[in-house]
């Protein structure tokens, strides 16, 4: 079987392709992984500087991928600025954010805000990446997006929603919004590992500083220090890996709907480990999330088999092109 990260089929690209089994594979996981993020910061900050809990999950995820076997990326000196641009807005910037952010709001607004992320997603690629949006999908960012508010609603008003910290996640929500548009065609032209590796190396340079300066107010625990590390090894590391590949099979787009999910596995995750009670409310927000994800996955042409190419060109985790 072959690896669905060692290679992206560049024609894949195109957003009006039905989702596979694999392309759902990817959406879900990506959905249960980045859903659960917010409670492994919460957990990592009762002993941990927000600077050092940024710090250690983007060293980790680095070190993760550099483990994995696969040849090192050699950069086209064109993309040089991007790959470094990606590493700061998909990385550097919302990962230093988010902790800074749940010490104002709590997760319910936090989550609420993330699903902004297709909106900023689509816009920005019809305005600076020249992104064709279908109406299927645009109706799917727009019943997702109710059922994120949805959702999100009956915890809203519980604990702060300081206005700081609301703007600090939707700053950073822009930034996935732009840096996903960037790294869909990076992704196809030098796979997923190496890409996703070298953005988080640089990351960890950028925000070494911030870290150590985080380093003198943090102090060990077991239980902080067990959630910062699951997050980093698979919320981050095995996480972009699985992210970069989504991309570059389905498009910008359509991967940046994962974030309607991510409320979902939020609501889950307070009614098992924190009792919480779930509004009927927040049940029709699954299911209109749900909706708008199939929404959004179908092809332009339901039932339609494209028809077939000649020949198709693929990248491996090299950046080698393969005909067949």
């Amino acid at each position: 079987m072959p690896d669905p990260f060692a290679s992206a089929p560049v024609r894949s690209l195109s957003p009006t392709r039905a989702f596979g089994a694999v392309d759902w594979a990817m959406f879900v996981s990506m959905a249960g992984i980045w859903g659960s993020s917010f409670l492994f910061i919460a957990i990592g900050l009762e002993s941990i500087s927000p600077g050092l809990v940024t710090l250690l999950r983007v060293g980790l995820g680095a070190l993760t991928l550099a483990v994995l076997p696969g040849p090192p990326m050699a950069v086209d000196p064109a993309d040089r600025i991007k790959v470094v641009a990606l590493s700061v807005l998909w990385v550097a910037i919302p990962f230093t954010l988010f902790p800074i952010a749940e010490q104002h709001i709590n997760s319910a607004v936090t989550g609420l805000l993330n699903g902004a992320m297709p909106i900023f997603t689509a816009l920005f690629g019809v305005l600076f990446f020249s992104t064709r949006t279908s109406g299927a999908q645009l109706a799917g960012v727009g019943v997702g997006f109710i059922g994120v508010i949805a959702i999100s609603a009956p915890s809203a008003g519980e604990g702060g929603t300081q206005a700081w910290g609301v703007a600090l996640v939707v700053v950073a929500t822009m930034c996935y919004g732009i840096a996903i548009n960037l790294a869909a065609p990076l992704q196809a032209k030098y796979g997923s590992r190496p890409l996703m590796g070298r953005m988080l190396a640089l990351a960890t340079l950028w925000t070494l500083p911030y870290g150590l300066w985080g380093l003198p107010s943090s102090e060990f625990a077991i239980r902080p220090a067990l959630a910062v590390a699951v997050l980093g090894i698979v919320g981050t590391g095995l996480a972009f890996l699985i992210m970069g590949s989504l991309v570059g099979r389905v498009g910008a787009t359509r991967a940046s709907f994962i974030t309607y999910l991510i409320p979902v596995v939020a609501l889950v995750l307070g009614v098992v480990f924190q009792g919480d009670q779930v509004e009927a409310l927040a049940v029709i927000g699954v299911v209109l999330v749900i909706g708008g994800a199939l929404m959004a996955s179908r092809s332009e042409t339901p039932g339609t088999t494209p028809p077939a190419t000649p020949t198709s060109t693929t990248v491996d985790a090299a950046g080698t092109e393969e005909t067949s």
